[in-house]
Order: structure tokens, then sequence, then C-alpha cells
């Protein structure tokens, strides 16, 4: 059985209704008189009910009841199909890029740099997930993201693009501590600044303990202010209420880290290789004209 409502005849049909008459009604639908008045016989076939009344007199024309039923019908349906026809229209929903970030890396100052990224490029929905360098590569690996800012050794493989990270050890500036074992402030494990320092202190004869561990940076530098212990930190997490350590308080200065750009296995579509540029360009970028950053850059490699 053939669908009786073609909306073509409903469009006409709703058009006689509403313009109260054949030849107007052609005019609204680009039509002559007798296309409309064989659409509507059409339609009415199609039903199988006679839905105008027409006045020959005055040419002007009525709905017979099944005509009233179906015009309500028509003016839904029409709507409907424009509906329909102006979602399809609309451009395509934007390609989703997925990046990984550090845990430290979170927040405020990552939203800061991605917005620019958004504004730039409306047409990407950016998806972030943030976890410790050991869960972003398993996240990469499984291709479950595209893209991720790892903090890791210098040199440690490849990637897309490199920053150095300068470490200090910091101490509360107001609460000195001296104790030993040496207290730590760090986070869980599988952060390279926490086996850095353990490392470290290993190595020179001490003992330590772990005194505080947060998932956050801002808990770790809370911990060294209020004086709960000491922790190795990239020197722009330093905070005024911390003190550098140096080698006259028995902590050596540390070789600096690196935070790499790092894609997955699979081919970076177009969005991500505009993200992997736009982070290339942008990270650090306040720090790279002060000369502060001493690398900043791989050729581009998908």
């Amino acid at each position: 059985m053939s669908f009786p409502f073609d909306l073509d005849l409903l469009r006409t049909f709703a058009a006689v209704v509403d313009a109260g008459g054949f030849t107007r009604a052609g005019d609204r639908v680009h039509l002559t008189q007798s296309t409309v008045s064989q659409q509507i016989k059409k339609l009415e076939a199609n039903i199988g009910h006679s839905l105008l009344l027409r006045d020959r007199s005055t040419g002007g024309i009525q709905t017979t009841e099944e005509g009233e039923v179906l015009l309500s019908y028509a003016r839904r349906i029409l709507a409907t199909a424009e509906e329909a026809t102006d979602i399809m229209r609309k451009p395509a929903a934007p390609k989703t890029v997925r990046l990984g970030v550090p845990e430290d890396f979170a927040g405020r100052r990552l939203i800061d740099l991605l917005s620019g990224f958004s504004s730039a490029s409306p047409h990407v929905r950016l998806d972030t997930v943030s976890g410790w360098s050991v869960e972003l590569r398993r996240l990469l690996h499984a291709d479950e993201i595209d893209l991720a800012l790892i903090k890791r050794e210098p040199d440690e493989g490849a990637c897309l693009a490199s920053w150095t990270e300068e470490l200090v050890w910091v101490e509360s500036m107001d609460r000195p501590v001296r104790d030993d074992p040496v207290p730590l402030a760090v986070f869980p494990v599988g952060c390279i600044y926490r086996e850095r320092a353990i490392r470290f202190i290993e190595q020179s004869g001490r003992r330590w303990r772990i005194a505080y561990t947060s998932q956050g940076l801002m808990g770790v530098q809370a911990a060294v202010a209020s004086g709960l212990g000491i922790s190795l930190l990239p020197s722009d997490a330093v905070l005024p209420e911390h003190r550098p350590l140096d080698a006259a308080d028995g902590f050596d200065p540390q070789p600096s880290s690196e935070l790499a750009l790092v894609k997955g296995r699979s081919r970076l579509s177009p969005e991500g290789r505009s993200l992997a540029d736009f982070l290339r360009a942008n990270l650090f970028v306040r720090e790279r004209e002060s000369g502060e950053t001493a690398r900043a850059g791989f050729r581009f490699r998908t």
C-alpha cells in the first residue's frame, strides 16, 4: 500500500486552505491552477474522502469535516519534515579529539590553554582525561585517547614535541623540615617527581617516608607549605610559601624532566594534527619567549 500523505500534495492542500482558493494557492506553491486542482483530486483519491467544498460562484473553498481533520495533521507533518530538513542541512557534528593531560596540569591552566584552541577551531570537540603518565600511556596504547601530554625522562622515546621542566626541591617557608627519615609530600606511584625524589634520597644514604600523598598539584603544594613534608616540583609550581632547597641543605639540584606530546598508535585525524600544532605553538609560549624553555618542537610526525 502506497503512503497517501505525499508531502507535495499536503503542501498544496494547506496552501489552498490558507490562500482561500486554487488560483492564489498556485502562486504560493508556484503551480498553475489546473495543477493545483489535479493535486487536490489526487490527495482526495488517496485519502478516500472529499476534502474541500468549492463555491463555483465566488471561487472560495471550505474544508469538509475530513478535510478539517487532515489539515491539522498536514500542518504537523509539514512542520516535522521542515525541521528534519533543517537539521540535515546543518554542518556535521564536531569531530572529536581525545587528549590526555597530566594530573598536575589539569584545571585552570589547561582550560585557559584549550579555550584558545576551541575559539580558533569551533568545529572540533575536545574530550580531555587527566591521569598520571602510566595511565596515559595505557590509554594511548589502547587507542582510547589520540594525544597525551606525558611527564617523563628526557628523550624517552618518540614524540611530536617536548619541553623541558626544571625541578626544584621545596619545603615550607615558615616550617622547615629536618626530620629523619625525610618526610615526603608526593604524588601517587608512577609519578616521575616521586620516583626522582625517592631515588635521590636513597642514593644519598638517607631514609625517607611518605608523609603525604595527593592526586592533585594543589594538595602537594599545600602539604609542603604547611610543613608536612619536602617535595620535588616543577619550578612553575613553586609557591611564595615554599622555600627552595639546594646542596647546602643536602638536596642537590636535579636534572630537568620532560613534558612530551605523544600520539597513540593510530594515524592522527586532521583535527588531531590541528590540536597538536596548536599545543606545539602555544604551550609554555611565555616561557619560550622569555628564554626559559630550553627546547620545543620535533618535526610533526603521524
